[in-house]
């Protein structure tokens, strides 16, 4: 076999591979679909969980009504971490989202690239942890010293990683340059008279 063969059916393999790896990004989808659903879930949850603080709105007590209400809270960060990762999950990994294609697509949600996102969820962590503390704060005649003190120390962590992360991201950013835009800026201007394809084509 001549060695130029022997390149081109090398070269023609390693295509084939890569086009196969990317293909697999969609496999992902099926999770992003699942995480959808799971919302549906929690909205049910917290539609029970509003039932259950309406229901003792008379007879409750001040306490139990704040706990009840940052339930609702803890329920609604979940949904909300759970829509940051679907959409920005899918345009990083899966395929771009075009925003002209829909009204009322937040402008912010298209820009959130993978380090954005680790930074998101991580700080949505911390929201989520905070409110599960302060509702030990809030039952603290009923809850051990040892749950507390570790449900502070997990808190601690959490706050801590985030910073940490943003830190070292910070660096990271201040050595490679600003990281470009997942959209293109025209995508998102008002009134732009050119329109692209997700291959970026006008």
């Amino acid at each position: 076999m001549e060695p130029g063969s022997f390149n081109r059916m090398a070269k023609r393999v390693e295509l084939l591979i890569e086009r196969i790896l990317f293909a697999s990004r969609w496999l992902l989808v099926p999770i992003y679909l699942g995480l959808a659903l799971s919302l549906f879930i929690l909205v049910f949850k917290f539609a029970q969980e509003f039932l259950h603080v309406a229901a003792r709105t008379i007879s409750g007590t001040e306490a139990d009504i704040i706990l009840g209400v940052l339930s609702l809270v803890d329920i609604a960060m979940t949904c909300s971490l759970i829509v940051i990762v679907i959409f920005s999950g899918y345009e990083n990994f899966v395929s771009r989202i075009d925003p002209q294609e829909h009204e009322n697509w937040p402008v912010w949600l298209a820009t959130i690239d993978f380090t954005g996102l680790k930074l998101k969820l991580l700080a949505s962590i911390v929201v989520i942890s905070g409110i599960q503390l302060l509702k030990l704060f809030m039952a603290v005649k009923t809850v051990t010293d040892r749950e507390l003190l570790w449900s502070v120390v997990i808190h601690l962590v959490f706050v801590v990683s985030g910073l940490l992360l943003a830190l070292s991201d910070r660096l990271t950013g201040d050595l490679t340059g600003p990281a470009a835009p997942s959209h293109p800026p025209e995508a998102h201007v008002a009134g732009s008279t050119g329109t692209r394809d997700k291959g970026g084509r006008t």
